[in-house]
């Protein structure tokens, strides 16, 4: 009796910590495969052909907006690279320079925050094509009591709060926070 009650209480103990496991929804993976957008905390990378006093590295603020010399405040929070390029140029275009010619790019991504059992959590900078693995290994590996064989990432899609449980092998977006938990056994 002793036993078959102490099994019960172990397999509903294992089932209880199985409760937690959320599958990722389909937007979760597919914002992978759009153009990457700006967000708060970018570094923008601005390139005005033939006027070397505007070309410069701009942060994109709280509110989603960045300052540009001439021209003031534009929004480029969810904006791509070629969209904001046109903004300035349709702007500059609009009595300062004729023929703006001006290119943009991401000169530092969002950080991403890892969190959990790792040997030193944190914010790390993004590397384009990050997967959940190297974040680990950047910030120190896992401790020994990590669970080893998925990580629970948070990401914002198109303004919602999106979270799921992926293989360590799966990649990252910029903002992205990491959560490795602690194993059973």
């Amino acid at each position: 009796m002793k036993t078959s009650l102490l099994a019960l209480v172990l397999g509903a103990v294992v089932l209880s910590g199985c409760t937690g496991y959320r599958q990722p929804p389909e937007a979760f993976h597919e914002s992978l495969l759009q153009p990457y957008t700006f967000e708060t905390s970018d570094q923008v990378r601005v390139t005005v052909f033939g006027q070397p006093e505007l070309s410069n590295t701009y942060t994109i603020d709280q509110t989603g907006k960045m300052s540009f010399p001439l021209i003031g405040r534009i929004v480029a929070k969810g904006k791509t690279a070629e969209q904001v390029a046109q903004i300035i140029e349709q702007r500059l275009r609009n009595g300062f320079i004729r023929e703006p010619d001006v290119s943009v790019e991401v000169a530092q991504y969002r950080p991403v925050f890892i969190m959990g059992e790792v040997r030193s959590a944190g914010q790390y900078n993004y590397i384009a094509g990050m997967t959940a693995q190297n974040a680990i290994a950047t910030a120190g590996g896992f401790t020994p009591r990590a669970n080893q064989l998925d990580v629970d990432i948070t990401r914002q899609v198109n303004g919602e709060i999106l979270q799921g449980r992926v293989p360590l092998t799966d990649p990252l977006k910029p903002g992205d926070t990491l959560y490795i938990r602690e194993r059973l056994f």
